[in-house]
């Protein structure tokens, strides 16, 4: 792993998870839990502007309609925006994997009709199914939530992790099965190689870059889905619902993560743009820092082949031992099939 920090790409992207990720714990543990507040500001005893406040120095961002710093709440909130999608595709490849290479090995017979009901759920738009199981979960009922923050995104990553699981298990099951067909796979089978030890010896290693990418697609995939529940009133962590009949407040967001800020100020995107701009363009900016690793990754990958040294005690791999067993017993079966017919001739 240590080549793919001298590609450009795959640090640039590092460097700007790392500003958010860091940067969150660090501003809460600095300015606390709370952004700074600031309704009016006034010059020599006039007032110039009130809540929100455009951009400024003291406000890079500008505040809320609120006179909530959005700098503060986006820094906030962005650990949780940032965990909650990599905690979402962790959890989707530690299921999917394995499934996938049990349809790749074990069920071939059966992959054709998996992929016969799992093909059409690709048409199907993840953030239906994800709103219809997780309103439940983070709609704030009447009686207020009975869960802590962190007990519901722990929920939601779960949930919306299992949704695309036959998805990403389908993908994953095909790449192996290829890899299944491959001579050097029917070499290891006919010298009496195990499902297991191929899929562990062979098909793991050779796809744990593709695996890497797949990640990495999958916190993107995460991420656009984080969005389009955000403009669906649906916040990660919860949505703080007012059922105040008279003075009540528009759903808002509890842990100040991006699709909460996103959704709950899209409104004012003519009036106030700079309410909605500031999560997307950091929503934009995680992106692509996500696919700039992947980039950086799949050329560091491309372009250093390890090659294997020889130690001096004359190890060899078992790999290369049973390669070498299994061309032995090809020419001594040619060399018998050999004599037969010069016997038969004879």
């Amino acid at each position: 792993m240590k080549f793919v920090w001298k590609q450009p790409y795959f640090v640039f992207g590092f460097i700007i998870l790392a500003f958010f990720l860091i940067g969150s714990f660090v501003f809460e543990w600095i300015n606390g839990p709370d952004p700074k507040q600031t309704f009016f500001i006034y010059e020599k005893g006039k007032l110039i502007e009130a809540a929100p406040l455009s951009p400024s120095w003291a406000n890079p961002f500008g505040t809320d309609q609120f006179g909530f710093d959005m700098f503060a709440k986006i820094m906030l909130g962005a650990k949780y925006t940032i965990i909650a999608a990599m905690g979402v595709a962790a959890v989707r490849m530690l299921i999917a994997v394995p499934l996938g290479f049990v349809i790749g090995t074990y069920w071939q017979k059966k992959r054709s009709l998996l992929n016969s009901f799992i093909d059409p759920l690709h048409y199907v738009p993840m953030t239906i199914f994800s709103y219809l199981m997780l309103f439940p979960v983070l709609w704030e009922p009447m009686e207020g939530f009975s869960t802590t923050v962190w007990e519901r995104i722990v929920i939601q990553v779960v949930l919306m992790a299992i949704i695309t699981v036959p998805i990403v298990s389908a993908l994953i099951g095909n790449e192996a099965n290829l890899l299944y067909q491959q001579e050097y796979i029917l070499a290891a089978r006919t010298l009496g190689a195990s499902r297991r030890r191929i899929i562990l010896r062979h098909l793991f290693p050779m796809m744990r870059e593709k695996l890497f990418v797949i990640y990495g697609q999958q916190v993107v995939e995460t991420l656009v889905v984080f969005t389009h529940l955000g403009l669906l009133q649906l916040f990660i962590g919860g949505t703080n619902v007012s059922y105040d009949p008279m003075f009540g407040d528009p759903p808002k967001s509890i842990a100040y993560e991006w699709a909460g800020l996103f959704g709950s100020s899209f409104r004012y995107l003519q009036g106030v743009p700079w309410l909605p701009l500031a999560p997307a363009i950091c929503f934009a900016l995680v992106i692509l820092a996500v696919a700039a690793m992947i980039e950086g990754y799949t050329r560091a990958v491309s372009g250093h082949v390890k090659i294997p040294k020889r130690k001096k005690d004359g190890f060899i791999s078992e790999d290369i031992i049973e390669w070498n067993q299994y061309k032995m017993k090809e020419k001594l079966q040619l060399i018998r099939k050999n004599e037969k017919e010069n016997t038969s001739k004879l």
